[in-house]
């Protein structure tokens, strides 16, 4: 196959990273798992050996958030410390206009919003576009939505993004941890040899549908549980752990792991439906089941191994990593340093917004919103868009004593349901 190519607290960090000692980075993203799916979060049977001792090596967040539940906007505020309605990528594809799917890649109107989607990444401060700022390379391998990989500011990657080559959302990409980890590992010699600090985006497809995982894996869950659904799932989780053990224990054989900054978050959730090959009440909606993730980061010799259960964005990556290279964050982006404890002690909430699948109008993010939310403490407030979801409720949840959100009390605490409201609004009001 051809590639293209082409702390401590982190207030002592901004600023006063070495040029010549500059800590390659490596972030990687899962695609499609639920928050409880790993060994580290106790699940009772899904194998992840290789997060569990990422984990063991970090500073891990176990109360992280992405900040909406679908992949595109996903992957593209992590990319930019940016929410949804700031980069106006808030779908994962344009407005279908009730064209069946079988014109969809021949219809001129439809092709050119695609275009203006990707367009917009194209215009914004992403990662790869500041590190390159202080000499790094960077790579892209995986899920992509915003066409070539050089339009997210990317010296390298395996995505062309041409749509009628099959380009939607990483096409050549799409190849990383389900049939190869050998592009990324070139690109790190490469970068080595070269005397390059490298950021690579490591974002296969997993354990993202299809849940097709090796049967050497899949044999791990016969006896697991009854469903046929659940064992190629938990599969996938196991598939996509291994991949991440071939990355790390390439960056150990190196001899590149004391110097790179590993970060790892999803893009949003995932409950495995038990009698089909779906999920429920997790991916799309408004639920936790949809944006909490596990977060961590590992930093050998600078960041102490802990767990911490402070609120955490996955808008806080972009920010994070950039100070501990010494790049001031750009002005837009919204999120804090995760390796600054008295700037998360500071931050008084955590906010999402979720959208539909398809845009109904790719430049105005309230067109296709369907709920906000906030999460302060031990309590989250869900507003839904009344112009959208008409028959939605408001939803207040104690979250820390009911994290599947199943006893709604807005109606019995309209003070704290206001209180919410004021401070959702103060973030952002459509």
């Amino acid at each position: 196959m051809r590639f293209l190519t082409a702390l401590f607290a982190a207030a002592c960090l901004t600023g006063s990273a070495s040029a010549q000692n500059q800590p390659n980075i490596v972030l990687i993203v899962s695609d499609d798992q639920g928050w409880t799916d790993y060994g580290f979060m106790g699940h009772p049977y899904i194998r992840t050996p290789n997060l569990d001792k990422l984990a063991a090596q970090s500073s891990v967040f176990t109360r992280g958030y992405s900040v909406t539940s679908v992949c595109c906007p996903s992957l593209a505020s992590i990319l930019t410390g940016q929410y949804p309605h700031q980069t106006r990528i808030c779908n994962n594809d344009p407005p279908k206009r009730g064209l069946p799917p079988k014109d969809l890649a021949t219809d001129p109107t439809y092709a050119k919003d695609r275009e203006r989607m990707i367009a917009k990444m194209g215009k914004l401060p992403t990662l790869p576009r500041l590190l390159a700022e202080k000499g790094y390379v960077s790579f892209q391998t995986g899920k992509w939505w915003q066409g070539n990989f050089a339009t997210g500011g990317f010296t390298a990657g395996m995505s062309h993004g041409d749509a009628a080559k099959g380009g939607r959302h990483g096409d050549e990409g799409l190849t990383i941890g389900r049939k190869t980890m050998q592009p990324a590992f070139d690109f790190m010699d490469k970068a080595t040899k070269d005397g390059k600090p490298f950021f690579v985006w490591y974002a296969p497809m997993l354990p993202h549908q299809p849940h097709n995982p090796p049967e050497r894996l899949l044999a791990h869950y016969k006896d697991k549980t009854a469903s046929e659904f659940e064992r190629k799932y938990a599969g996938n989780v196991e598939w996509f752990d291994e991949s991440c053990g071939q990355l790390l224990d390439y960056l150990a054989k190196a001899k590149l792991a004391e110097n790179t900054l590993v970060v790892y978050v999803t893009d949003n959730g995932w409950i495995q439906d038990p009698h089909a090959a779906k999920f429920v009440r997790s991916k799309l909606s408004q639920y936790d089941a949809g944006h909490r993730t596990p977060m961590m980061v590992r930093w050998p010799g600078k960041v102490k191994p802990s767990k911490s259960e402070a609120l955490a964005s996955s808008v806080d990556i972009a920010p994070t990593l950039l100070a501990a290279v010494g790049v001031k964050a750009d002005s837009a982006m919204a999120g804090v340093n995760l390796l600054d404890k008295a700037a998360l002690k500071a931050r008084p909430a955590i906010f999402g917004e979720d959208y539909a699948h398809d845009a109904v109008d790719i430049d105005k993010p309230a067109s296709s919103l369907r709920y906000r939310w906030i999460i302060e403490g031990e309590w989250k407030l869900i507003l839904p868009n009344a112009a959208v979801e008409r028959n939605a409720e408001v939803e207040l949840y104690h979250i820390t004593a009911d994290p599947h959100e199943k006893t709604n009390l807005a109606a019995s605490d309209g003070e704290r349901v206001a209180a919410l409201t004021k401070k959702l609004d103060a973030a952002w009001k459509p």
